[in-house]
This record gives structure tokens, sequence and C-alpha cells, in this order.
């Protein structure tokens, strides 16, 4: 386990990544950190910085607005949808099962609108390994 993106894409061939205590996207980590279909993972990407040799990074991070669930109450729905661009109602009422991604089984994503992602700003994020 570890929040360091770049340690995971050096060391690992399969990611897992969890949100709210949920496993919200899998897949060989090559594929999940250049394509994410989670908005959380796109989320995450976006927010890492990239090592660079000298000065201040070359952009400003992205942050992930809102606050995470209070994991004290019952989760319903997606637990991510209050923070998600591509949140619908759909997503506060029902949690969204791990689907493959179209002609890649071993990639799985828990969202609803997993194939939104797909040329959307978000996708493509990488972290430098």
């Amino acid at each position: 386990m570890t929040h360091d993106l770049g340690l995971a894409a050096a060391i690992s061939d399969r990611v897992y990544v969890m949100y709210a205590g949920r496993v919200v996207e899998t897949g060989p980590a090559e594929e999940l950190f250049a394509r994410p279909r989670h908005p959380y993972t796109a989320a995450l990407l976006g927010s890492t910085p990239s090592p660079s040799s000298e000065g201040p990074p070359p952009r400003r991070l992205a942050a992930i607005d809102g606050q995470p669930p209070d994991l004290r109450e019952e989760l319903t729905g997606c637990a991510f949808a209050a923070r998600c661009a591509f949140a619908t109602d759909l997503c506060g009422r029902e949690a969204p099962s791990a689907t493959p991604a179209p002609g890649v089984p071993a990639r799985r994503a828990a969202c609803h609108h997993s194939d939104a992602l797909a040329g959307s700003r978000l996708e493509g994020k990488s972290v430098d390994a």
C-alpha cells in the first residue's frame, strides 16, 4: 500500500486504487496510469507531482474538490459521486460494479461512467516512474 504513485508505477505490475475503503479501479500498472478508467484515479494522477531536476514544478498540481465521505456513516451509491465531474443521479443511488474495460478484461473500474473518461480532460494523466 502506498500513496506514492510514482513508486507504485516503478515497482508494481498490477495496481489497485481504493477510495473510501472500496477498490475503484484495478489493472496492469502501465495501462492504468496511461489511461485511467475511474475519475478518482485520474484525479489522483493529476494531483501527483512529476520529479524535476531544478526549480519549481512546471505546473500547479490539481486538487480534488470536496471532502471524502464520512466512513462512520453507511455509504450509498458511488462514494466518489459528490466529488466527481461525471456523476449523475444514478451514481448517488447505486454503487457501481467493477466492470472490465472493452477488450481488456484485466482492467476493471467501478464507475457507471468509466467510458466517459475516454477523450476527456482527465484521460492520459501519467506518473513518471
